[in-house]
C-alpha cells in the first residue's frame, strides 16, 4: 500500500531536474527581445516622425488633422495652429492635432501687413 507521504514525495531517488530557473530566465529574455522589435522600437520611430514632423510645419502647408480636417496653415504658435478650411472661415486647432502634411508650401512666414 502506498502512503500519502509517500505518494507527495519526488521522483526515486531524490534527483530533480537541474536548470530549471535558467530556462525560464532564457524564455523571457527571448520574448523581452521579440517584443522590443515586433513592438516597441516600430512604435518609438513612428513617435519620432511624428514629432519631426510637427516640428517642421510651416505656413502655407496643406495639411489634414486627426480628425479629418483639410486645411491650409495660416498662423503658427508654440502649441495652437490656424487652418483655413475655406475662403475667410479659420479654426484653430492644436498642433498635436495634426495627423498629415498633405502638400508643403516651401514659403516662409507671411510678413505682418500694417493697417493705416
Amino acid at each position: 500500500m502506498i502512503t500519502s507521504a509517500y505518494a507527495m514525495g519526488g521522483a526515486p531517488g531524490g534527483g530533480q531536474a537541474g536548470g530549471g530557473d535558467w530556462g525560464f530566465i532564457i524564455t523571457m529574455i527571448i520574448i523581452f527581445v521579440i517584443f522590443y522589435f515586433l513592438l516597441i522600437r516600430p512604435q518609438q520611430k513612428k513617435q519620432k516622425e511624428l514629432k519631426a514632423m510637427l516640428d517642421n510645419l510651416a505656413y502655407g502647408d496643406t495639411v489634414m488633422t486627426t480628425g479629418g480636417i483639410h486645411g491650409k496653415i495660416t498662423g503658427l504658435a508654440d502649441a495652437v495652429i490656424t487652418l483655413e478650411i475655406a475662403d475667410k472661415v479659420r479654426i484653430k486647432v492644436a498642433r498635436s492635432a495634426i495627423g498629415a502634411v498633405l502638400q508643403k508650401s516651401g514659403s516662409a512666414a507671411p510678413t505682418p501687413s500694417t493697417k493705416p
